[in-house]
């Protein structure tokens, strides 16, 4: 079966460099593919950083096509390929990657920032074991035991963002109650997955909030989304949302804006972090 694709920060950064010069030489996407000798739609993936970048040797075609003729950005354009070609950690997993996950996993591991907000389940980055291992048992029904195995692994493994040291990881997570009044395996589980975010409130880069249901309807009804920040300013954000129809990249800047305003609403409706702490214990408290 053919391996899930990967989308990086690098590989989006080199194929908006490409697009830019493609469009400053008066080039159409058609006729680069032809250059290449290859569909347009490849040439379009490439600029959205949805594909493989070009070989070297494709590259340096490219760049002579569009006359880049400057050595420095002909070097720094190389070596961006040829870091966007390197394999990530997540490389090893990519046999158990759920449909349209890659793109995701590959952004998520190199952004600096993610806010997340959801009214369904824990953020993946926050999950126990047990916890974790009930939502994709429940979730894949009919999977092989072994591959949920190995899918656990996967989201084990990217919890170790949260403790990086350079560049610093920062999580902001919005949860509505229902995320804590629903019962993801026996009580004990849910006990142990509330302990670990009153664990969570404690550390420096992490930000929880919950939504309570007194505080009634709010921008948030029609389901979860994520923002992707990244180092560099010229990397811009990236909006994640995850549905049963299929995921969508929102990069925009129109989009982007809208689900920032979103956000910030939803902050504001939120319990601060100690009132969202207080709430946790009661909820604690309150599972047998």
């Amino acid at each position: 079966m053919p391996q899930p694709r990967v989308t990086t920060v690098r590989m989006r950064r080199l194929g908006t460099e490409l697009r830019k010069l493609r469009e400053s030489a008066g080039y159409t996407i058609e006729q680069v593919a032809e250059h290449l000798e290859c569909s347009p739609s490849r040439v379009s993936r490439i600029e959205t950083g949805k594909a493989q970048p070009p070989k070297q040797r494709e590259l340096r075609d490219l760049l002579e096509l569009f006359g880049a003729s400057d050595a420095r950005i002909q070097d720094a354009l190389l070596q961006l390929a040829r870091e966007a070609a390197q394999p990530g950690w997540y490389s090893e997993f990519q046999d158990v990657f759920p449909p349209h996950f890659g793109s995701y996993i590959g952004l998520e591991s190199e952004a600096t920032e993610l806010r997340h907000f959801d009214n369904q389940l824990v953020h993946g980055l926050l999950q126990t074991p047990e916890y974790a291992r009930e939502v994709l048992r429940t979730t894949l029904p009919g999977e092989a035991p072994k591959t949920i195995d190995r899918l656990l692994e996967l989201r084990l493994a990217r919890q170790q963002l949260l403790d990086r040291a350079a560049p610093r990881f920062s999580l902001w997570v919005i949860l509505d109650e229902n995320v804590l009044r629903r019962q993801i395996g026996d009580p004990q589980v849910m006990h142990e997955q509330i302990h670990r975010l009153l664990e969570a409130i404690k550390t420096p880069n992490i930000t929880l909030q919950v939504l309570p249901f007194a505080k009634g309807a709010h921008v948030g009804l029609d389901g979860p989304f994520s923002l992707l920040g990244f180092p560099e300013p010229t990397d811009p954000d990236v909006v994640y949302v995850e549905s049963q129809a299929g995921n969508a990249y929102l990069e925009q800047p129109h989009q982007v804006n809208r689900m920032n305003t979103k956000f910030n609403l939803l902050v504001a409706s939120a319990l601060d972090p100690r009132e969202t702490a207080s709430f946790l214990r009661s909820v604690e408290e309150e599972i047998q």
